[in-house]
């Protein structure tokens, strides 16, 4: 596995990302509204990427939002074979979010680890 992004919780995603553009050179590389929040990626130079998640209507980064407060929600990990990958979390004794992949932001099948029992990480596995 390897890093491919951190999802980032916020309010307003322009803003966010005009600020890590000029921070980090991190240009927008893909937008998209999914799932009931606009989803803004931002393109570091190691291919890496900061995922912003704004709440659209309501939703899961809303109730987040509310909760915790904007920051960091989660860390992805890129896979080759995330079946494979959920089966290895599985054995682990790891409680998985999802059992199975489902469609994520940018076309990707993803599925969730509960961070009880990942150290307090929501840890996200993505197969591109």
């Amino acid at each position: 596995m390897r890093f491919d992004h951190v999802g980032v919780a916020t309010r307003d995603a322009a803003d966010l990302a005009d600020l890590f553009d000029g921070l980090l050179d991190a240009p927008v590389a893909h937008e998209e509204t999914f799932d009931g929040m606009g989803v803004v990626f931002l393109e570091l130079d190691d291919g890496g990427y900061f995922e912003l998640l704004e709440p659209d209507d309501g939703g899961a980064i809303a109730d987040y939002l509310d909760r915790e407060g904007p920051g960091i929600h989660h860390v992805a990990l890129a896979t080759d074979d995330l079946p494979a990958a959920l089966d290895r979390a599985r054995d682990s004794g790891v409680d998985l979010v999802d059992e199975a992949p489902r469609p994520g932001a940018w076309g990707h099948e993803v599925a969730f680890l509960h961070p009880r029992s990942t150290g307090g990480v929501l840890v996200e596995f993505v197969e591109h």
